[in-house]
């Protein structure tokens, strides 16, 4: 466990366990340790908004999560790897998929999801997720990935954005 699960109600603490254990193993078998970690911390952030997970099945919010988190990867983009249809993430689970759909819209409603959501998006897509690098200054709009480093350090600093694209390997000194 890390330091989110202590911020779960104790209540939710078991809850959040059965969810995880099978979000984690799924993702073992079909996916990889990015969207294990974004399950995990859609998980805790559902668990800490007590988003009515001490109802259902462990199984039904397991395939919610997952399901989630590839909607907001693009999963099923036959484009992307790895690549899954929403049909074989309800199987994987045993659940319908009118349960997945309906635990994900919950979900999606309760963390506030949209493509690309910044805090749920693969590591390996932020360099191209334009909403994790725009911000707004001074009222404009501003693409932090090309600002002078000074912004992107103090950006970084402030939990804005994941790293200072000026100290990427391949790119010139600013």
């Amino acid at each position: 466990m890390d330091d989110r699960w202590s911020e779960v109600p104790p209540r939710l603490q078991e809850r959040l366990l059965e969810i995880v254990d099978l979000t984690d193993a799924f993702c073992d078998q079909r996916l990889d340790d990015e969207y294990k970690e974004i399950c995990r911390k859609m998980a805790v952030m559902l668990c800490r908004t007590e988003a009515s997970v001490a109802g259902g099945k462990p199984a039904s919010w397991a395939s919610g999560i997952v399901y989630s988190a590839g909607w907001v990867n693009f999963l099923s983009d036959p484009s992307r790897e790895p690549h899954l249809r929403s049909e074989e993430i309800a199987q994987g689970f045993g659940v319908s998929m009118a349960t997945m759909q309906a635990k994900s819209k919950v979900i999606r409603e309760s963390l506030g999801l949209v493509p690309f959501h910044p805090e749920y998006s693969l590591p390996r897509l932020a360099e191209n997720n334009p909403l994790i690098w725009i911000v707004e200054i001074n009222g404009m709009q501003v693409d932090l990935r090309h600002a002078p480093r000074q912004w992107q350090v103090k950006a970084f600093e402030e939990g804005l954005i994941p790293y200072v694209p000026a100290d990427r390997e391949g790119r010139p000194e600013e």
